[in-house]
């Protein structure tokens, strides 16, 4: 299985950008489907999940109101809209199948004035 993130890019403090996450090869809908980040000089971090079956989401405290997480099973990808966008959040952003030990590339995330 694969799966490919895109949306990353530079934006201002308080802005908003929304990265895609495409899956192949593995039975989508079934997979517990999460969001990681990794930034400079850091360990890799959770962000967010959403689980196959209900749809029941888990953020992080740090992105909590600020950003959510949501699925598409018909066109096999998971979203993560980050509003309120802030320096800190700049990272490497990973969407991940954990269960079937699936990662994405990853898609830079930089928020600079």
């Amino acid at each position: 299985g694969q799966l490919a993130e895109s949306g990353g890019g530079l934006v201002q403090p308080g802005g908003s950008l929304r990265l895609s996450c495409a899956a192949s090869g593995f039975t989508f809908r079934s997979s517990i489907m999460s969001w990681h980040r990794q930034a400079p000089g850091k360990e890799r971090e959770f962000v967010a999940q959403i689980n196959n079956i209900s749809g029941t989401t888990n953020l992080a405290d740090s992105v909590k109101g600020r950003f959510t997480i949501s699925r598409d099973n018909a066109k096999k990808t998971v979203y993560l809209q980050m509003n309120s966008l802030k320096v800190e959040d700049t990272a490497v952003y990973y969407c991940a199948a954990l269960s079937r030990g699936i990662w994405g590339q990853g898609t830079p995330v930089t928020v600079s004035s």
